[in-house]
């Protein structure tokens, strides 16, 4: 899914609004493995992904990195709290995969917000949406199974597992590569 029929998907935009809006993202490419942000900078943008994946995640004391989000097309990635906030990330951003992304900064997003009241009701929306899948998440985290946060990843990211490193399921469900490896080991017998 492009950048415009995601933003007339969540709102509808009136078609001069949703050319003057799509303007002010710059299309960018990124290879595989390729750091958007690391721990500490401030991140100054909010990416949809039109082709590829990414993740966010952060390093352990120990050197472990821990899977914090997936993010794949038709979805917004960023550093959240270092993007709204302007303070240092905890998060790295990298893409997993070649891909091609549409970019904007803070300072025009706050512009399109302050012109535009369909962009902050599509900011009010989104952030609504980001923050009922966290919250998913930890729920899923807390309360579920091994076998049930796997089912529940399979529902947020179909594919995830043919684009990805096991270990980076694995650390994003909060198990061991082993326990994932025996949930799908048991998910093929049955099909």
């Amino acid at each position: 899914m492009n950048l415009t029929d995601t933003l007339k998907n969540i709102v509808p935009f009136p078609p001069e609004e949703l050319h003057d809006i799509a303007s002010h993202f710059k299309k960018e490419t990124f290879g595989k493995n390729q750091n958007l942000v690391t721990e500490g900078q401030i991140c100054t943008k909010l990416y949809f992904i039109e082709q590829g994946a990414g993740r966010s995640f952060y390093l352990k004391e120990d050197g472990k990195e821990i899977t914090q989000w997936f993010f794949t097309e038709g979805k917004f990635m960023s550093s959240i709290e270092s993007f709204f906030q302007q303070i240092p990330s905890i998060y790295y951003l990298e893409m997993l995969e070649d891909s091609v992304a549409y970019s904007i900064t803070r300072e025009n997003l706050d512009r399109l917000f302050e012109k535009y009241p369909n962009m902050e009701r599509f900011g009010r929306l989104l952030s609504t949406e980001m923050l009922t899948r966290v919250v998913n998440k930890l729920n899923a985290l807390q309360f579920q199974t091994a076998k049930e946060r796997y089912e529940y990843m399979l529902t947020e990211f179909p594919d995830i597992s043919t684009r990805v490193p096991l270990g980076y399921i694995a650390s994003y469900l909060g198990m061991t590569q082993e326990t994932l490896s025996r949930i799908r080991r048991n998910d093929s017998k049955k099909t």
